[in-house]
């Protein structure tokens, strides 16, 4: 592991974003609530804020985290079901990793309660959409819509 010792204790967040794309009789079974093992959506949150706590059980050379926070968010999209997890601590290193992790088990669980009604279902698009705090700044994906806040949800607007 990297030796964070030396690094300011700062304020540190990450928004990660990845996709469940969905064949129309998994999109059907979501809509329609007949999946064979209940609600994909919430378990998915679930297993993603889970997934977020326990990363450097996961990922062997993270570092384990005080996460302070952490939010999981699936929506069903024209394109299919979109994950946004964004992850926050007050710490010696980042929490990119963290949100990665959340992104992709909520995904894995997604696909898992989908997969009796298709194995088609594909897990696509994993990336890192923000991240604030430490030494290296912020970095911000370069096609997020500037109305799109750092957790993934838009931005207000007066003209809505």
């Amino acid at each position: 592991m990297v030796d964070v010792s030396q690094k300011a204790v700062t304020v540190r967040e990450a928004t990660a974003e990845g996709w469940v794309r969905l064949p129309p009789e998994a999109r059907a079974a979501l809509e329609s609530g007949t999946t064979p093992k209940g609600d994909p959506l919430t378990v998915a949150r679930l297993a993603g804020i889970q997934a977020a706590k326990r990363t450097a059980d996961l990922v062997l050379l993270c570092h384990p985290l005080p996460i302070t926070g952490s939010r999981v968010d699936l929506t069903l999209e024209p394109q299919g079901v979109r994950i946004v997890a964004t992850v926050r601590t007050g710490g010696q290193t980042g929490v990119e990793m963290e949100a990665l992790t959340a992104v992709s088990v909520a995904a894995l669980n997604v696909y898992d309660m989908l997969k009796a009604v298709s194995k088609a279902v594909q897990i696509d698009g994993i990336r890192l959409l923000h991240k604030s705090g430490g030494k290296s700044g912020d970095y911000r994906v370069d096609d997020l819509p500037s109305a799109v806040t750092e957790s993934g949800h838009e931005k207000p607007s007066a003209e809505k």
